[in-house]
């Protein structure tokens, strides 16, 4: 038994025939009959009756038919409800974010949201390899995810849109000899002790980038995904290290040179299943994250 043949069954004992209710419908008659058996079918007793040419309702049917009408309001409350929630402008909406790209993007969410009425943002941290990201979606409305710019595509099974492409520049002491240089190239840094994130990790393809490009292995002295951690760790002399331009704090005792001859670059991107924007909030969070975006663009020029 479904809505629609209940509906069938509703409009045969107010119209009278099967060919009514199938001008009705907008449907032929055959339809409007094979509906009618399969309702039949899931039935103990008649629904309807011969009388003459015409099929009319049996009691039973008549009482089936009253119910509708009540099954019918009901469905039609329940989607009036779904509608006022798509639509409502506030609401919760769940964020996760790796670490550097939450440090950057929450700050700037809270303010951007903070008038009232708007969608009420909540936050969580997953710093996770590149291939556990779009599971998350099943756990939050947006993530934002990150990968490097030539690795494959995020899967078909979620929606992806591009924040930043951002550049992947190597941090070292201010005073390290390196440091003088504008630009720095594969075959500068191989001989240096390294600081770098755990296997699976988006970054480790560029560090090995930068080994085949030298023609030698690196020597990873130390692994460390928190780039706060990263940087206090090269402050301190303990090797160089890959660190995003636009989305880690400035440390005073660092700089970043930019890196050529391999791509060093990486894509913020915010995946989320297609039928979660059919949220108001879920959409004027997305735009936000937009708008943040191009903020933290701003700030590099």
């Amino acid at each position: 038994m479904d809505e629609r043949q209940l509906r069938i069954l509703r409009e045969l004992g107010e119209l009278g025939s099967v060919t009514a209710v199938a001008e009705a419908l907008l449907v032929t008659p055959s339809a409007i009959s094979q509906q009618l058996r399969l309702l039949q079918r899931a039935m103990p007793v008649p629904l309807t009756e011969r009388q003459g040419r015409r099929l009319v309702l049996t009691d039973a049917g008549q009482a089936l038919a009253d119910a509708a009408i009540e099954v019918e309001t009901a469905l039609a409350r329940a989607r009036h409800t779904v509608a006022e929630f798509v639509d409502r402008p506030d609401g919760e909406v769940s964020v996760a974010a790796f670490h550097s790209a939450g440090s950057a993007f929450f700050p700037l969410l809270l303010r951007g949201l903070a008038a009232s009425g708007g969608p009420r943002p909540a936050f969580a941290d997953e710093d996770v390899p590149q291939a556990d990201f779009p599971p998350l979606t099943r756990q939050y409305d947006l993530v934002l995810a990150h990968r490097l710019e030539h690795a494959p595509p995020w899967p078909r099974t979620v929606t992806a849109t591009t924040l930043l492409r951002e550049p992947l520049d190597v941090a070292m002491p201010a005073d390290h000899p390196l440091a003088v240089k504008r630009r720095l190239v594969p075959r500068d840094v191989a001989d240096q002790p390294w600081i770098t994130v755990h296997d699976g990790f988006p970054l480790m393809a560029t560090i090995e980038a930068i080994a085949t490009a030298a023609g030698r292995r690196l020597h990873l002295a130390h692994r460390i995904n928190e780039f706060a951690v990263v940087a206090e760790a090269v402050a301190a002399g303990g090797g160089l290290a890959l660190m995003p331009r636009w989305t880690t704090r400035p440390h005073p005792a660092l700089v970043l040179k930019p890196l050529t001859g391999v791509r060093a670059r990486r894509h913020i991107d915010t995946l989320y299943r297609p039928e979660r924007t059919a949220r108001k909030a879920v959409r004027t969070v997305l735009a936000e994250l937009h708008r943040a975006a191009d903020a933290i663009r701003r700030q590099d020029r």
